[in-house]
Order: C-alpha cells, then sequence, then structure tokens
C-alpha cells in the first residue's frame, strides 16, 4: 500500500486549540458543570452552560458562573469538579472525528502547537489516550499558565506563534468555541471555526462566522482543503 502523501498547507504555522478540537471533552465538560448548577436550584441546559462559560479558564471561568448565578459559587463545586477531572483524566475522552488523523497527516516540519485555556497537565494526558502524546512535544501552551491574560485576549495565540517563531499572520488557528474564536480573530491570524464536536449545535457554524471566523469546517477533511 502507497504511504498517504502529508496535507499541503499554504500557512507557515498552525495552532490548535484543544477541548472540542482534538478530544471531544466540551460536551462531557458543560454536561457536568450542568447538572451541577441545576442541583443547586439553577436550572441550567448543556446549551445554556456552553453558550456562558465554554472556552473560558480560571477566574474569567468561575466569574462566569457566579454572573449566571448571581451569587458565589459553594465550595464544593471546585471539589466535585476535581473529582470529575480526576475520572476523565483517569478514563479519557475520545478525539474529535477525523482530528488524529489530520494530525498524523501534517508535514513533520510544519510548526504545530496547541493553545488552550485546559491546564497542560490536563492536555499531555490526554493526547497520551488519544494517542498524539508526542505529536506536539514541548509545544503546549496553556491560558493558565503561559500568559496572564487567557481567552478572550489574544495573548496566548501571540505567545505561541511567539515560541514556534512565526509571524502570526501567517499562522492558522483552528478553534470551536466562541470565546477562543474572538480571541483568535483579534490576535490577526487565519482562523477556522471548527464545528466537528459533540458540542456543536446547529446555530454555532453561525455564530463563529458572526465572531469573524474566517472559514468555517464541519470536519477536518473540509480543513485540510480550506488550508491547503
Amino acid at each position: 500500500m502507497t504511504a498517504r502523501a502529508p496535507l499541503s498547507t499554504r500557512f507557515d504555522a498552525i495552532l490548535f486549540d484543544f477541548d472540542g478540537v482534538l478530544i471531544d471533552s466540551e460536551y462531557v465538560g458543560n454536561r457536568h458543570i450542568a447538572e451541577f448548577l441545576t442541583s443547586i436550584g439553577h436550572p441550567t441546559s448543556v446549551a445554556d452552560s456552553m453558550a456562558n462559560f465554554m472556552g473560558l479558564s480560571g477566574a474569567d471561568f468561575i466569574g462566569a458562573i457566579e454572573r449566571w448565578i448571581d451569587r458565589p459559587l459553594p465550595g464544593a463545586f471546585h471539589a466535585i469538579r476535581q473529582e470529575e477531572d480526576a475520572r476523565v483524566m483517569r478514563d479519557g475522552v475520545p478525539g474529535v472525528d477525523g482530528a488524529i488523523a489530520f494530525v498524523m497527516g501534517l508535514p513533520p516540519a510544519l510548526p504545530k502547537a496547541i493553545a488552550s485555556s485546559s491546564a497542560t497537565r490536563w492536555i499531555t494526558a490526554h493526547l497520551a489516550h488519544i494517542g498524539l502524546g508526542e505529536a506536539f512535544g514541548d509545544r503546549i501552551f496553556s491560558g493558565k499558565e503561559h500568559v496572564a491574560r487567557g481567552k478572550p485576549a489574544p495573548d496566548l495565540y501571540l505567545h505561541a506563534a511567539d515560541q514556534l517563531g512565526v509571524p502570526i499572520a501567517r499562522t492558522v488557528i483552528i478553534e470551536d468555541s466562541p470565546v477562543g474564536v474572538t480571541g483568535a480573530v483579534a490576535s490577526g491570524a487565519h482562523v477556522i471555526g471548527l464545528c466537528a464536536g459533540l458540542h456543536c449545535g446547529p446555530d454555532h457554524a453561525a455564530r463563529l462566522r458572526a465572531l469573524g471566523a474566517h472559514d468555517v469546517a464541519q470536519d477536518f477533511a473540509e480543513v485540510a482543503r480550506l488550508i491547503a
């Protein structure tokens, strides 16, 4: 059998968000948040959670939830979230359909990195779960750890491109969340809004376009065509 040729691209580097782009964790995580908030008397659907909290990290994430419920989060939230994170870290989360093959098909010399709101510990564990443990090396950047301002600020993308040594204008970013697309567009990169995850509803593409995504893709085959 003839080996598949590497994907070609007109960009000098590629940055990936992680949750909802490479692993299908956004639906799982937002379902858990919605169930907790509903259980403490604040009815919240998975769609509500994804619309208001998805893509945020740290104080921005907590602040968004507390504005939603109009009161401080109970202390139990943090322990329950840690327990859920530990379970997911142990059991893993499936890759987004087509994501693994797409990453493995990129030219080996193409600079690539992950720019995510999640912690590097979370990212590296789940990369190993889906068989991409060596794909990014140390080019994993977290909005919690590497910049003062996480998404929707553009800082994380600018930091990642700088670490790759590639101008942000020559970089393509694959993002799935409104928060992520907002920051990615502000960075000056070419932004592809990805709607391949389980969390992406019928109106998801329109939301990402409205926020300035240059292209929107329903799957990674379309991403490959858009970057060629």
